[in-house]
């Protein structure tokens, strides 16, 4: 594959890291088929900077950014590499806009959980870059027009959070059915992903249809616009699509692959 395709994963619960269901088989799905690249770029909801930052250090450690989860999802581990040299890569393509950390971060949940499924073995190269709650969604959406390139050097563009997101309104009871709110942002943004309509998305997702209660924080929405950026007017591909706990979306997509 000469040009590296972009996928966007919704991860919800960090468990589903071990857990074996549709989306994690999704993944897995999506890792053999894209292949094993030079390096990941995985713009994380869970890494929230003043400025962006990229990880630059040989060895990330696991973050456990958390609490009150069982033993086991804090005994796991991914071992990736680290790889300076793409962290420096990302440096040359945002300019000014990001700043190398060595060291002070690593690869939290938002990454791990994902990767966990799509390259099971942690034997590529990650490289973590965070988003800035306080720049807008076209901010966002330029950083990932920025990275574009670097899919033409062999690496994959992974950003990683949740279209709608509202920890506030969970309902943790069985089959829960999805807020209208909630149904009505994750559709709105998959008819304009399908209509290659990024711009629009990168607008205020309070006036989007439901928006307002599906993006209460950006920093979940802000991975996904970065997504759109680096595809580039690529079509999409859903790899997995759920309503869950009645606020949460896993929308699960990839760009350029088929």
């Amino acid at each position: 594959m000469n040009r590296l395709p972009v996928v966007f994963a919704g991860h919800g619960d960090p468990r589903n890291a071990l857990r074996d269901n549709a989306w994690s088989r999704a993944l897995a799905r999506l890792g053999a088929e894209i292949g094993r690249p030079r390096a990941v770029v995985c713009v994380s909801a869970h890494w929230t900077t003043d400025g962006l930052r990229a990880t630059s250090e040989a060895a990330p450690r696991t973050i456990h950014d958390f609490s009150g989860f069982p033993p086991e999802l804090y005994a796991f581990r991914y071992p990736a590499p680290g790889s300076p040299e793409t962290a420096a890569l990302v440096r040359g393509a945002l300019g000014g806009e990001a700043a190398l950390d060595d060291g002070g971060w690593g690869l939290d949940h938002g990454a791990w959980s994902v990767l966990a499924h799509l390259y099971p073995r942690a034997d590529v190269p990650v490289v973590e870059l965070s988003v800035d709650p306080a720049r807008s969604g076209g901010f966002h959406l330029d950083v990932g027009r920025r990275l574009a390139p670097l899919r033409e050097r062999g690496i994959l563009i992974l950003g990683s959070g949740n279209v709608v997101h509202n920890l506030a309104r969970l309902d943790w009871s069985p089959r829960a059915a999805p807020e209208p709110w909630c149904a009505e942002f994750d559709a709105h943004v998959k008819a304009r992903t399908e209509a290659g309509d990024a711009d629009s998305l990168a607008g205020d997702p309070a006036a989007m249809p439901g928006g307002a209660l599906s993006v209460p924080t950006p920093e979940h929405w802000l991975p996904y616009l970065c997504v759109l950026g680096a595809a580039a007017g690529d079509a999409v591909a859903w790899e997995h699509e759920g309503l869950e706990h009645g606020s949460l979306s896993m929308r699960t997509a990839s760009f350029g692959l088929r």
